[in-house]
């Protein structure tokens, strides 16, 4: 199974418990700079647009977890520049991060009250 698939597969899942609000599309590769208080990853992820809203998956490349047992992560728009962001745990919880507004001076990131996303 190529990483792609199994990027989708995560997102899929994740979409199952209730993270994603329709079906994902294929995986691309990205960039992604995550961080939340005491864990930052800076790396390789697969970007899943979610159709609809704006909305997207991100999971990591060449690892299984971003960090503290977290992959993938789900940023659902709420509005145009709010979203809801979920990160799966290993343990398969569906982890509340909060919400998070777009950010104005970097457009690829979304800034929440202790973590922020951002995908190149």
């Amino acid at each position: 199974m190529t990483k792609a698939k199994i990027a989708a597969a995560r997102i899929a899942a994740a979409c199952a418990l209730s993270l994603c609000l329709v079906a994902p599309a294929l995986a691309r590769p990205a960039r992604c700079v995550i961080t939340s208080p005491g864990a930052a990853y800076r790396g390789k992820c697969d970007f899943t647009a979610m159709p609809g809203n704006g909305g997207f998956g991100v999971s990591p490349i060449g690892r299984t977890y971003f960090f503290n047992g977290i992959a993938p992560i789900s940023v659902v728009k709420t509005s145009t520049n709010t979203a809801e962001v979920r990160g799966l745990t290993r343990d398969g919880i569906n982890s509340r991060w909060g919400e998070a507004a777009r950010s104005k001076r970097d457009p690829a990131c979304w800034d929440g009250g202790d973590f922020k996303i951002c995908v190149y």
